[in-house]
């Protein structure tokens, strides 16, 4: 990621922890180690930006983490944005007071978020969506908040079934999201996609937002060149 610069900003327990800038903010939400901060890590080019841990259910706080000089659609220039990692759902060995408390923070975020642009809806490409994943789809619908489905650890899977996989989830879970995209956070497979997205999500008005298909502007600078793997 060419020129930008991704930095821990803080955690925050309660609403009253949110940034208050204004600046625009792309959260990251999903079952507990489905891959969110590892995918925050090859986004922002690092290893170390976002806690990787192969404990489901580390991430208790929502976690901010500023990412300056991000190229705008259009080559208007660079700007600032946060990603925001959420808790993730559905640990069961987490005791159901631990489960709700997570929840609970991340629903106070999500609710009335006014610098809230995009949600990056993270699943495991190896799976099918469950149950809980659905109630989070349809909760993310009723709020009228926009959503993309990033199929993750799509490297794990032969090539055709990636693609078939792709197009169950977009007839399926992600029939209202935005899109959907098989990424690889690991390999970096669909980042510079991903990356594109959330820029125009990000620095575009709604109108202007792409739905679907790849993101086509010549005049936005290529991750492929940017991105460090």
């Amino acid at each position: 990621m060419k020129h930008a610069t991704a930095t821990f900003a803080g955690s925050a327990a309660s609403p009253s922890d949110f940034p208050r800038d204004g600046l625009p903010e792309v959260a990251f939400l999903g079952r507990s180690n489905v891959g969110k901060s590892s995918l925050l890590n090859a986004l922002a080019g690092t290893r170390g930006l976002a806690r990787v841990s192969s404990d489901p259910g580390r991430t208790r706080l929502v976690n901010f983490f500023r990412v300056d000089g991000v190229g705008k659609p259009g080559g208007s220039g660079r700007g600032a944005l946060y990603f925001v990692d959420l808790p993730g759902y559905g640990y069961a060995k987490a005791s159901k007071d631990v489960r709700e408390s997570f929840e609970k923070l991340a629903v106070s975020y999500l609710a009335g978020r006014a610098p809230l642009r995009l949600c990056v809806f993270i699943v495991d490409a190896r799976h099918e969506p469950n149950e809980r994943d659905a109630l989070l789809r349809d909760w993310l619908d009723h709020h009228g908040l926009p959503y993309l489905i990033a199929a993750n650890k799509v490297d794990a899977l032969p090539r055709a079934e990636a693609k078939r996989r792709e197009q169950a989830l977009a007839h399926g879970i992600g029939a209202t999201a935005v899109g959907v995209l098989g990424v690889s956070a690991e390999r970096g497979a669909g980042i510079d996609e991903l990356w594109n997205r959330i820029r125009a999500a990000a620095f575009l008005p709604p109108a202007a937002q792409p739905r679907e298909g790849p993101l086509e502007d010549e005049n936005l600078p290529s991750t492929a060149q940017d991105h460090e793997h």
